[in-house]
């Protein structure tokens, strides 16, 4: 990760590693997926292990969501 924060692929703008705002870290079929939005307000999703979603929820950079 490049920042303290969870980052991930925007396919609008196509660019990488942009951060993500306010991310909520959901559990569906066993995988961790943030959702959350760029600054410009498009939505973004990024699939993470299950240490790296524990990581940043403990680290506060991001929030729990269902499935947990």
């Amino acid at each position: 990760m490049a920042t303290n924060g969870i980052t991930a692929y925007s396919v609008k703008t196509k660019t990488k590693n942009v951060p993500m705002v306010d991310p909520v870290i959901d559990v569906k079929s066993g995988r961790y997926i943030a959702t959350g939005t760029d600054g410009a307000g498009n939505k973004m999703a990024a699939i993470l292990s299950k240490a790296k979603a524990e990581e940043h929820i403990a680290g506060g950079a991001a929030k729990k969501g269902s499935g947990w």
